[in-house]
């Protein structure tokens, strides 16, 4: 019978969530869903250490405003749960046992002091089956020293034991098969008796194995994990229902090499989170896409390319065309430059693509900040005239704050250009024109201007620039009449007579 497919987004609640783990999540979805399996959600706590306040939520808040929703998670719940592993602490402890009984697994007593003593005094030093033998573990010891010093309330680590010189192989769904001899690898904690929870390794493996993932898709650098997880999955005798790996390429800094990092994004200015974070102990604060203004469907769209390409110059993709598109075999193996300006001109194609009603709904609360209480009628026809020029929703004010507020200051060197000597009578007699109008459609109010200007052998130019300055207060914003039109006969020919009676006639200006 064909097992379901199920894979797990698996973030550590030890901060914000990097964009990069966004990607993988994402990455996760799309696969899930395009094979009509479950996308699951599970918090991997068991670094007590590390732990921040406000993590967790600020995980699930990240994938509710991002519109990929799991089937399982802590918030959810589900058949396989819990799914915070500082929850599941019991069901570790058989699996500690289970390897312990068969001589998989050992006990370590050794301090930080006498590792650090035995790293001075061994040249790369590593817990391994060339050094466990002078180390103090239940190797060397009794088993009535181990349980002596247990009873006696000694702290312990269990260790996971890897015989040396033994082939692993990973078989990788990007990489292809991956060949990682045993000698290399040392003998990983998986339990400290300290919290009494198992280390990321063995959660991991066990959580993987009782949920049923069928799939484990996850970054980069987490490949050198990956023979220690094939190793524990034989050592508990699990090797048949072991899950698939992908390990995707990293995501690259924009200049230079290495991994995108924070610093990156502080240097150039740009957001590594996908939502803003309120550091709980310093209260720094780091920028957020959502908060920079940033669409989801455009961060989804840009991230789904970061690392995959569907074989076509399509680039736009929704999350249904991305699920049904996407595959392990158009993933790249090598890491993927971060390209924040075509974040940019995704989030501009997706708010020319939104609807002018929703843009509108966006700006209202900009609009509000600003003092301004306009009909949404009137918000949505503005939008609708000036979102072409804009890559961010808060950037609609700079383009259209001359259609909520009449200029109170005018663009000087426009203003040296435009306003000539003859300018203020023209303005006048376009004032009348204006005014005599029944019909102020944008259409009527073309056709009229344009027949008035060639009857009067005027210059369309300086009429028009001149007609813009006085309306908008600089040479900038969408058609003329299409501003008129949306601020009315009356606001006009007021911007109008304010013009002409405050700017001053330059007689040598040409």
């Amino acid at each position: 019978m064909h097992q379901k497919t199920r894979v797990r987004f698996a973030p550590s609640p030890t901060g914000p969530l990097h964009i990069g783990g966004v990607r993988t999540a994402l990455y996760n979805y799309l696969y899930a869903k395009q094979q009509g399996g479950d996308f699951i959600l599970r918090i991997e706590d068991t670094d007590t250490t590390r732990f921040v306040p406000g993590a967790e939520a600020y995980i699930q808040e990240t994938f509710n405003w991002l519109g990929l929703s799991f089937d399982e998670s802590p918030a959810k719940g589900g058949t396989y749960g819990p799914y915070r592993q500082s929850e599941r602490r019991d069901i570790y402890k058989g699996y500690v046992k289970q390897l312990l009984d068969s001589g998989a697994a050992y006990i370590a007593f050794d301090t930080p002091e006498e590792l650090e003593a035995k790293r001075s005094e061994i040249a790369n030093f590593q817990y391994d089956a060339s050094t466990r033998e002078k180390m103090r573990n239940s190797l060397t010891l009794s088993d009535g020293e181990t349980q002596s010093l247990i009873d006696g309330g000694s702290q312990y680590v269990v260790r996971i034991r890897i015989d040396p010189d033994r082939d692993i192989i990973v078989n990788d769904m990007i990489r292809g098969e991956v060949v990682i001899n045993s000698t290399v690898l040392d003998d990983k904690v998986i339990y400290k008796s300290s919290d009494e929870l198992p280390t990321y390794h063995l959660a991991n493996v066990v959580d993987d194995h009782l949920m049923e993932i069928t799939h484990v898709i996850r970054g980069e650098e987490w490949l050198p994990s990956a023979p220690l997880h094939v190793w524990l999955y034989r050592s508990l005798g699990w090797e048949e229902s072991m899950p698939r790996f992908a390990h995707l390429p990293l995501l690259l800094k924009p200049e230079g090499n290495g991994k995108l990092s924070k610093r990156d994004g502080d240097r150039l200015g740009f957001p590594v989170f996908p939502l803003e974070w309120k550091d709980p102990v310093t209260g720094d604060l780091s920028s957020g896409y959502r908060e920079s203004g940033y669409l989801p469907e455009a961060i989804i769209n840009f991230l789904a390319f970061l690392g995959w390409n569907p074989g076509t110059e399509k680039e736009i993709f929704t999350l249904d065309e991305l699920v049904q598109a996407f595959s392990f075999d158009r993933c790249s193996k090598s890491g993927a430059k971060f390209d924040v300006e075509k974040a940019k001109w995704y989030n501009h194609h997706y708010i020319l693509n939104k609807p002018d009603s929703e843009l509108a709904a966006l700006f209202a609360p900009i609009l509000r900040e600003k003092g301004v209480n306009a009909p949404m009628e009137k918000v949505t026809k503005v939008v609708g005239l000036v979102k072409e020029r804009v890559h961010f929703v808060k950037e609609l004010w700079e383009q259209s704050s001359f259609f909520f507020v009449a200029p109170v200051s005018y663009d000087e060197k426009t203003t040296r250009k435009r306003w000539k000597a003859e300018t203020p009578g023209q303005m006048r007699a376009l004032m009348q024109l204006l005014r005599e109008m029944d019909d102020f459609s944008p259409e009527n109010q073309e056709t009229t201007v344009m027949e008035w200007i060639q009857q009067n052998q005027y210059h369309t130019g300086n009429i028009m620039n001149a007609f813009r300055l006085a309306v908008v207060g600089e040479g900038k914003g969408p058609h003329m009449f299409n501003i008129t039109d949306v601020i009315g006969k009356e606001e006009t020919l007021r911007r109008l007579e304010q013009a002409v009676t405050t700017l001053p006639v330059r007689e040598d200006n040409n």
